[in-house]
């Protein structure tokens, strides 16, 4: 691999990952055993699609009929707008048309339309797709692709994560219904958890205890597997490099999983039966000393005996039914929750060294009777704390 094309595969890491056919086709049944006419008559926009390599564009256009659609249009974005520029292929669908210009090709985005049958043969799938250049790259914030924006009433994609907030903002000033793979983490933005606490928004039906795995251009794979730990960046699958990422799926749309309660069991049986190696006693259902909650380390421990407000990890919001508990906030800075502050800290890392930070203030603090071994862990006035992962503070409803 060229030094060129490696630094290409490593730029390209938080954009160019394609999702797979089985997690679009799980995602979107789910939302059809809910309302099997939630697609009817509607147009779907696809803004941050390439049909020659990605599924969104193939999934719609052969379920088609099935879905009801009136509409599909999927925009790709020009090849030399792209962070990463190689392992492109000229589909035989463009090569083939007579509008072909191997110019445009690399400067201009294209838009790909399917509306009917088309090729005559009696049904309508890929085959049917009309294609021609956008006037500009395929921006999602161009003129001529917020316009598509405008005009569909559902918009499914797998955005550029490096661009998350920006795109997320742009489909939220149109009010249009969803279905976008994210990063986990964007659960936690300020631009988007406010939503999902009024439940103008959710997390779809992928499991955010799962990790989603992706396609991805041989430069990126060949990259993975040359600097990366199997299994934790990626994995080999039927011998296929297949990139992993902490993704989810976020959506306004109604789907049947979001309504279903847990069940829940009494702290002492949580405590007696759970099957965590890592739970422990001096960290489990203790009180958050920053935030006024009970620290819940996992979403199956949170118990049906306590009333009061707790914290719990970002994976319950895939396990969260909106009748059942209340979603109060967050434990960032920015939200605003924190019943204190602390003075600068002391950090002490799992190698030894110290440093002084502020940390602290950003996420939930427990007191701990003495320094853990195996983890960071900070100093203030000659008490030990450790810090949690950002947690969502919950209240069962009565």
């Amino acid at each position: 691999m060229s030094n060129k094309t490696f630094k290409n595969a490593k730029d390209a890491k938080y954009d160019e990952y394609y999702t797979q056919y089985y997690d679009i086709e799980r995602e979107i049944e789910a939302y059809l055993d809910y309302n099997p006419n939630i697609f009817r008559g509607k147009t779907v926009l696809l803004p941050c699609d390439d049909p020659e390599w990605s599924n969104f564009t193939r999934y719609f256009a052969q379920n088609f009929e099935m879905l009801g659609l009136k509409k599909l249009i999927s925009t790709s974005y020009a090849l030399e707008s792209k962070k990463y520029k190689g392992g492109y292929q000229l589909s035989f669908l463009e090569t083939n048309s007579p509008q072909f210009d191997k110019n445009k090709t690399n400067t201009h985005g294209k838009i790909f339309v399917l509306t009917g049958d088309s090729s005559g043969d009696g049904r309508v799938d890929l085959d049917d797709l009309q294609w021609d250049y956008l006037e500009e790259d395929g921006d999602f914030n161009s003129e001529e692709v917020t316009k598509l924006r405008d005009e569909a009433d559902i918009i499914v994609t797998n955005p550029p994560f490096s661009l998350y907030r920006e795109f997320f903002a742009w489909i939220m000033k149109a009010n249009k219904q969803f279905i976008l793979v994210a990063n986990k983490n964007c659960a936690t933005y300020k631009e988007i958890f406010p939503l999902i606490k009024d439940n103008k928004i959710w997390v779809g039906v992928q499991p955010m205890g799962v990790d989603m795995l992706f396609d991805v251009p041989k430069e990126r794979a060949a990259y993975l597997v040359e600097n990366e730990k199997e299994g934790s960046k990626y994995r080999i699958v039927d011998n296929v490099v297949k990139a992993r990422s902490t993704s989810c799926w976020f959506t306004n749309i109604e789907h049947g999983r979001r309504h279903e309660p847990l069940q829940l069991m009494t702290m002492e049986d949580n405590i007696r039966f759970n099957r965590h190696k890592d739970w422990d006693e001096k960290h489990s259902y203790c009180h958050v000393d920053n935030f006024d909650a009970l620290e819940v380390p996992f979403v199956d421990a949170i118990p049906s005996d306590y009333e009061g407000k707790m914290t719990v990890p970002v994976t319950f919001l895939d396990k969260y039914c909106p009748e059942q508990f209340e979603i109060l906030g967050i434990t960032k800075t920015w939200f605003g929750s924190a019943v204190k502050t602390y003075p600068k800290q002391t950090q002490v890392n799992k190698n030894g060294t110290r440093s002084t930070v502020t940390k602290l203030n950003d996420g939930g603090a427990i007191i701990v009777k003495e320094p853990p071994h195996d983890e960071i862990y900070y100093i203030v006035n000659d008490t030990y704390y450790v810090q949690t992962y950002p947690r969502i503070i919950i209240r069962k409803k009565q």
